[in-house]
């Protein structure tokens, strides 16, 4: 049967998912009704939308929807208050809160994220469906608690019983094979570009898969993030220009850690590790990144095995966060819900509501994808079918009911059809929307009312959301890869200007790399799809860590009174220009030149820097 189902398309793991998913759908829908809640597919609709593969996940999504279902509530029932004062006050409030949590989620990570995003369009939910009757407003605003809740529980209990926990050991195997590859291609004599480009991509990947292995206990969020320093301490070993002038005993340190950490012999490759780090003549960058990942091969190898190893301070997790895209995000909230809560307001347009409720989901919570205007495609498709779906289930199914309760039954095929929507490759990515709207439409109340044209109306309406929101994406501040990957870069070299700048860089320098070095793994995943971007995104990135190490080092010369007083003055004169590094930077080319003459290990530094001028003049142009 599974290869009969694999043939025609669908994944038999996620329908079965899926399937346990509508189930559980279908079990708070019923829970929610027989208990008397006005809205009982909304806990359906939060099963849909909580319910995660893996046990730790569950839980902690669950939590974040709760969480965010209670602010927004509140947000929710004080924008219906105000709307008794005037109107405007409602689509001003929502468009200024909406706007908020859409900004704040840019910034945030993971389920943390998705939380406050929710915050935000469940303010619109509870605002938008009843604000005819303000009345009742504290009436829907304990109903939607009261849904959620019940949503959340079946969803929890349900995914406890049947949900696996997170595969820990397969992810500390693959970090480990990652790392004895990495150190194995750093001793070689020659390593092609190809060979670190295709590790740095693995490194990349993983990184960016971490979070979801965090959720659900403190245990499992310390191993992460010592898992995501470890990974950031090592990205410089894909980054260094080696060659045959690299000392014999330096290659055969860490040849010997890449054997230990392929024999699972962590000890060992932490005693390589130190010994490739103390050879003589050694350029001080190298023995830096080398003592950093033998600390934090030490840190990973004690969360890994429940034991703390408190005598070594393990190096810092310093992740990118999109400062520009957050605010552009919040301001195309904020402007999209204003105009078209004001054409609502203006027109007075009957299921405008619905419309407005969906773009405030399409324009928050969608943002924080690569690619939002591309995901509306998807969304639209998805809600044509939840649409079509909702209205065959009130003007088909439910004439045929004789009460309520038949209404709910004749309901659930609905919901199971989910399922293989979820299954089928060519349906997956519109599925969620069609389990979602066919709910957010499917109001059970008996005897039934309203009119078939007022139906199809709030389904236009919920359609038009989508449009609305990919026309923001397309226009206002575009949201897509070329400008999320030029925005990394920008910070990137904002970052070696600040460095250059801070005069207390040193005793910082630890938190500067691990930055740097974050945002260029961010840099590599947003960048892959491309083949040339690919190429130019990385050699960008080599070019922003040489100035910044660079830079580093002219710190060192400069506050060292060992240093003769004419490579003290050149070095502050190379801060200045690096702090003001801009579209033409000659000055920065001449000052770096100059130090790179300097007899000593690191004059090879600031030659590399000087080459990666040249590659980085796209990126400058725009800073």
């Amino acid at each position: 049967m599974n290869a009969w189902l694999s043939a025609r398309g669908f994944d038999t793991a996620r329908m079965g998912f899926a399937f346990r998913t509508a189930l559980a759908a279908c079990v708070a829908f019923v829970l929610a009704w027989a208990i008397g809640l006005e809205h009982p597919q909304w806990s359906a609709m939060t099963v849909w939308a909580a319910s995660q593969p893996t046990r730790g996940q569950l839980w902690e999504k669950s939590l974040f929807r709760l969480l965010g279902s209670v602010s927004g509530t509140v947000v929710g029932v004080l924008l219906v208050l105000a709307m008794q004062i005037h109107p405007t006050l409602l689509v001003v409030g929502l468009a200024l809160w909406v706007s908020a949590c859409t900004w704040i989620g840019n910034l945030q990570r993971g389920f943390v994220a998705y939380g406050t995003v929710l915050a935000g369009y469940t303010a619109a939910m509870v605002s938008l469906l009843d604000a005819a009757h303000p009345d009742q407003v504290f009436h829907l605003g304990a109903d939607r608690l009261t849904t959620v809740l019940t949503g959340v529980v079946v969803a929890t209990i349900v995914g406890s019983i049947f949900a696996p926990t997170a595969a820990s050991g397969e992810l500390r195997e693959r970090v480990r094979r990652l790392l004895a590859d990495m150190l194995d291609k750093a001793a070689s004599a020659i390593p092609t570009e190809a060979e670190k480009r295709a590790l740095l991509n693995e490194l990349a990947a993983i990184e960016e898969g971490l979070d979801p292995h965090a959720a659900g206990s403190i245990r499992s969020r310390q191993t992460i993030r010592a898992t995501r320093a470890l990974l950031i301490a090592a990205t410089p070993l894909l980054l260094w220009k080696h060659g045959p002038a690299q000392a014999p005993a330096f290659r055969a340190g860490l040849a010997g850690a890449s054997k230990a950490l392929a024999d699972q012999d962590i000890p060992a490759a932490r005693a390589a590790l130190t010994q490739a780090s103390t050879t003589e003549n050694l350029s001080p960058r190298l023995s830096e990144t080398l003592n950093a990942v033998e600390v934090a091969l030490g840190e990973w190898d004690a969360q890994s095995h429940k034991r703390r190893n408190l005598s070594e301070i393990a190096p810092p997790v310093v992740l990118h966060r999109d400062w520009v895209g957050a605010r552009e995000a919040g301001l195309r909230a904020l402007g999209a819900l204003l105009l078209f809560g004001g054409l609502w307001l203006v027109t007075g347009w009957s299921v405008g509501p619905f419309m407005l409720l969906g773009l405030s989901v399409m324009i928050s919570l969608f943002s924080t994808f690569e690619n939002p205007a591309q995901m509306m495609k998807s969304v639209f498709y998805g809600q044509i079918l939840g649409v079509t779906g909702a209205l065959a289930l009130r003007w088909l199914a439910w004439p045929l009911a004789q009460n309520e309760m038949q209404m709910i039954l004749l309901t659930l095929p609905f919901i199971l059809i989910g399922p293989l929507f979820v299954g089928h490759r060519r349906t997956v990515a519109m599925s969620f929307d069609y389990n979602m709207v066919l709910m957010l439409m499917s109001q059970p109340h008996w005897p039934l009312t309203g009119t078939f044209g007022g139906s199809v109306a709030a389904g236009l309406a919920v359609i038009a959301a989508p449009i609305a929101a990919m026309i923001a994406y397309l226009t206002v501040y575009p949201a897509n890869l070329k400008r999320r990957i030029d925005t990394v870069m920008r910070a990137m070299v904002h970052d070696v200007r600040d460095l250059s700048a801070d005069p207390k860089a040193l005793k910082a320098r630890s938190h500067w790399q691990a930055r740097l070095y974050h945002r260029t793994l961010r840099l590599v995943r947003l960048s892959e799809r491309s083949n040339r971007a690919h190429l130019a995104a990385l050699d960008a990135g080599l070019a922003v860590l040489n100035l910044g190490h660079a830079a580093m080092w002219c710190h060192r010369v400069a506050g060292d009174p060992a240093q003769s007083l004419p490579d003290r003055r050149a070095a502050r004169v190379a801060l200045a220009r690096l702090a003001q590094l801009g579209p033409e930077p000659k000055q920065v080319r001449r000052a770096l030149t100059r130090l790179s003459r300097r007899p000593g290990p690191e004059a090879v530094l600031f030659r590399e820097a000087v080459e990666g001028l040249d590659t980085l003049r796209p990126v400058l142009a725009t800073v």
